[in-house]
């Protein structure tokens, strides 16, 4: 990509995870005046200096003990707000307006770039503010789709699978249609928060193996390096960190889920990998703090 892109080759090493088994995690959720959203706690002081992190599940931290935006504020000592949201697609980023003039206040904003399902489109509306979840399908997808039953159907992912699955011809043009979104909303996006923005592609997979993959299971999912480029003129840095060797071995050692839950944590990113983000994101984050 280009010289804004910067690739996290540093793993993590030589650290002891122990396994927590059946133990919970108290998020200490918390919320932000003007905001009807529940965020991860503790809460952080935003009279000063700040960053902002926005982002979805790997960004609160689900399962885990300290995500990288807690990292990131014991790295470099600047206070650091995680306002990531389970699941978080555009519409909760683009409609929830404390969020964004909390981010227009701050120092820098740290976007986690999101997956394409979760967002309302010409196909389909998702649930406003939890945004992977299926409301229902718009009559052009009714339309192309009538042997389709979409009463069966609460979650994007599972609608998506089901449509590539059932008439991947169908569904190429879905498919087109949430990628040519993404980066629309995503330029608009970085338009608001401004050139402070800190792009974060934080996922198990490169962006380069993205073009039309059959994978929804590996967020964001159908996000390809040219839909980046295409989003990030606004942006000051793009900052791409790939689950390194280490952090696939460790599995999810180290993370806090119980038993049912074990399926869920598997796939997402764990400790190590949350440590790569935060060591890669550490000299760029210094560099916006700093400015005036």
């Amino acid at each position: 990509m280009s010289s804004r892109y910067r690739v996290c080759k540093r793993t993590v090493s030589d650290m002891a995870y122990e396994k927590f088994g059946s133990e919970s995690l108290d998020y200490l959720p918390c919320q932000y005046d003007g905001c009807r959203l529940t965020f991860r706690g503790p809460r952080r002081n935003l009279s000063g200096s700040y960053a902002v992190f926005l982002g979805g599940t790997e960004t609160y931290g689900k399962f885990i003990r300290s995500p990288y935006p807690d990292l990131c504020e014991k790295l470099t000592g600047y206070t650091c707000v995680n306002m990531g949201w389970p699941n978080a697609g555009m519409d909760v980023l683009l409609n929830e307006p404390a969020i964004l003039t909390t981010c227009q206040r701050a120092q820098a904003v740290v976007l986690q770039m999101p997956c394409v399902q979760n967002m309302s489109n010409r196909f389909y509306t998702v649930h406003p503010r939890r945004n992977d979840r299926f409301v229902k399908p718009s009559k052009l997808m009714k339309t192309i789709f009538s042997d389709v039953d979409f009463t069966e159907f609460h979650f994007t992912r599972h609608l998506l699978s089901h449509l590539q699955a059932f008439a991947p011809d169908r569904f190429a043009m879905v498919r087109d249609e949430l990628q040519t979104a993404w980066v629309a909303r995503m330029r608009w996006l970085i338009s608001q928060l401004g050139e402070k923005t800190i792009l974060l592609w934080f996922s198990k997979r490169d962006p380069n193996e993205g073009d039309n993959s059959p994978d929804l299971a590996l967020d964001p999912a159908f996000v390809t390096r040219r839909m980046v480029m295409a989003a990030a003129d606004g942006a000051a840095h793009i900052v791409s960190v790939r689950e390194g060797p280490l952090a696939k071995a460790s599995g999810t050692a180290g993370m806090v889920f119980s038993d049912l839950e074990a399926t869920a944590a598997a796939e997402l990113l764990n400790p190590i990998a949350h440590e790569e983000a935060a060591l890669a994101l550490k000299p760029v984050l210094e560099e916006m703090m700093r400015q005036p």
